[in-house]
């Protein structure tokens, strides 16, 4: 198949911005200064960093606390886990290549790394849609009392991760490929190729996993602020309505801007040079919106999660507790060596009570309400 060979077009060869044959997995780019890309290894290290711990404490919180585990959260953590295996994988290699300047790791590391970053990307995109749409439904009930069940969170949630797979599978079989950047740091779908299986992938690939979540998160978005609104005008003469009103408007406006700030560029990129293929761009320059849609990952925890208040109690009593489990550890040693010098019958009855009053604690903050 054609994705399984080393591919000889100009996207990977020979490049308008630096000398001829350039190859992207031997040298660096010889037009880009080496000081650009320590920087960007830099900011690939505290964008991975935050993404991995960001996510890595969502998923924990969740399946710590039993209150979290509901079904509306589950998009929630779907979420944190795309972003996660984005880090994982696109956000520690572009940190090693871009400290060696090159893709030092070969062509076969180049398709799988394009390919994972836009499988896992298109997850984390459309479970943004997802969790939109479900917003939707559990506030405006536009079919009527229907409660949101884990079967349906799950039924998306497997609709999300098929759908994404089957369109970020096609390059690896020859529908178009996957291909280093102008900058030869990273690997992504073949923008730059004008030939007609590249375009039409392009095309329908922007479309499908682009404008269609775009356009479910604007009218799900869009609907709820028309019901907040009609609530505000129903009850405007009570003034508690008016604060949950607007910090939920505000919440939503933060949650589209984000979005549109995080993948407008590099949506904006791909329709350029799918549309004019033949267009020379500073390679630093082309590099910038896919680098910036990668900060994704570390904008959407603090938005859907950190910015929820239960799921911010449970994360502060988290850590607190593991804060005072090590200080009961660091003091049992202490507490033994005291109970020692006890009679035998003391010593056990001693036992007996840390270990109901440990139990009892225990019990009681998992029950608590976070």
């Amino acid at each position: 198949m054609d994705a399984f060979r080393a591919p000889e077009n100009e996207s990977l060869l020979p490049s308008s911005s630096g000398p001829a044959r350039w190859d992207p997995f031997r040298r660096p780019l010889d037009s880009i200064q080496p000081w650009h890309f320590r920087l960007l290894a830099a900011v690939m290290l505290v964008v991975t960093s935050l993404s991995l711990v960001e996510n890595l404490a969502v998923i924990l919180v969740t399946f710590k606390f039993k209150q979290l585990r509901q079904p509306v959260n589950y998009v929630i953590v779907n979420l944190s886990v795309a972003d996660f295996l984005v880090s994982l994988t696109g956000g520690i290699i572009s940190f090693l290549t871009n400290l060696k300047g090159y893709f030092y790791m070969g062509y076969w590391a180049c398709v799988l790394e394009g390919f994972a970053v836009t499988f896992f990307g298109i997850v984390a995109l459309w479970s943004l849609a997802l969790l939109a749409f479900e917003r939707y439904i559990v506030i405006c009930r536009p079919l009527g009392n229907m409660h949101l069940s884990g079967k349906h969170a799950a039924l998306g949630i497997a609709f999300v991760w098929t759908f994404s797979f089957i369109w970020t599978i096609p390059p690896t079989i020859g529908w178009s490929s996957y291909t280093t950047s102008k900058i030869g740091t990273t690997c992504e779908p073949n923008w730059y190729s004008g030939a007609y299986t590249d375009r039409t992938y392009i095309i329908a690939f922007f479309t499908t996993c682009f404008i269609v979540p775009l356009s479910v998160i604007l009218v799900s978005y869009g609907k709820l602020m028309q019901k907040l609104r009609k609530v505000r005008n129903t009850q405007s003469r009570l003034g508690t309505t008016r604060k949950p009103e607007r910090q939920v408007t505000r919440m939503v406006v933060v949650m589209i801007v984000a979005f549109l700030i995080c993948w407008m560029p590099y949506a904006a990129f791909s329709i350029l040079v799918t549309a004019y293929p033949s267009i020379e761009l500073d390679p630093c320059l082309a590099a910038v919106p896919a680098f910036f849609s990668k900060t994704a990952t570390v904008y959407n925890p603090v938005i859907y999660v950190f910015m929820n208040k239960q799921f911010r109690k449970c994360l502060i009593q988290m850590f607190s507790r593991s804060a005072i489990e090590t200080t009961e550890s660091n003091m049992n040693p202490t507490s033994e060596r005291a109970m020692l010098t006890q009679d035998k019958r003391g010593s056990e009855m001693s036992t007996m009570a840390v270990r109901s009053t440990v139990s009892k604690r225990k019990t009681g903050d998992e029950h608590s309400n976070c």
